[in-house]
């Protein structure tokens, strides 16, 4: 099993983070690691043997404080706590201001962010697909982080689809831009489109550039990560790339 370690700078060491990949796991065919190994598929929904999977989050759960607060993620701007959650419950982001309590996103070409409160007291964890991040998503999470107590926050930007693979409509460019909030962020998001010139009304979206905006619109500054792409590089599940595959998790917790 192979971990991703964010790297970012002057997060508090009683915070852990990661995120995994797709090798190294007990899933099969299109949930392998496509290369006709064992895959580490940890999403319970796409069709995969359920015994597969419990044997994936098995393995994962040997590096893990406590068993993570599973979402059923809905492409929305809900935030929970995970402290005090249920699993399975309906939502798209998490916080935890208690050790132990494991907050998880699962992705697939959709955007991963970790969130660290620089004091180590507050983490969060965003599931951003495009209509999330159109929806607020990151912005709700700094927010109820903020209600919670944290002040400067660090984001990570996992695996995600990159800028030379997110081919959109014109309807989400104009989703976008009637969303922003001033003539400038309509700007903003409008350079984070590059029209496809053989392809009237497409364009290559950065999910990357826009989670940045909206971070940077809720007053974080501290950005890292966000130099995967998901259906290039063939160490991750691809929706995208394969439409029948497995999913991903990043995970953050208080130690």
């Amino acid at each position: 099993m192979q971990l991703i370690i964010p790297d970012w700078a002057n997060v508090p060491k009683n915070i852990a983070a990661i995120s995994t990949m797709r090798d190294g796991g007990s899933s099969l065919g299109p949930y392998g690691d496509g290369y006709g190994r064992g895959g580490l598929n940890l999403g319970a929904h796409v069709n995969d043997a359920p015994q597969a999977v419990a044997s994936n989050r098995a393995l994962l759960a040997a590096v893990l404080p406590a068993e993570p607060v599973w979402m059923a993620q809905v492409h929305g701007n809900s935030v929970i706590d995970a402290g005090s959650a249920e699993i399975g419950i309906e939502a798209d982001a998490a916080i935890a201001t208690r050790p132990g309590v494991v907050c998880v996103v699962q992705t697939a070409d959709c955007l991963p962010v970790l969130f660290a409160d620089l004091q180590g007291r507050i983490v969060g964890a965003a599931h951003a697909g495009w209509c999330g991040l159109m929806a607020g998503i990151l912005q709700n999470t700094v927010a109820r982080m903020r209600l919670a107590g944290a002040a400067q926050i660090a984001a990570w930007l996992g695996p995600a689809i990159g800028p030379e693979q997110f081919e959109v409509g014109v309807d989400v460019l104009s989703a976008f831009v009637n969303a922003a909030q001033s003539t400038q962020h309509a700007e903003q998001i409008q350079a984070c489109f590059h029209p496809i010139g053989a392809r009237p009304g497409k364009y290559l979206a950065d999910i990357y550039q826009l989670a940045r905006l909206a971070l940077r619109q809720a007053g974080v500054q501290d950005i890292y990560g966000g130099g995967f792409c998901t259906v290039t590089d063939r160490r991750f599940y691809s929706y995208r790339r394969d439409q029948l595959t497995g999913r991903m998790a990043s995970l953050i917790w208080l130690k």
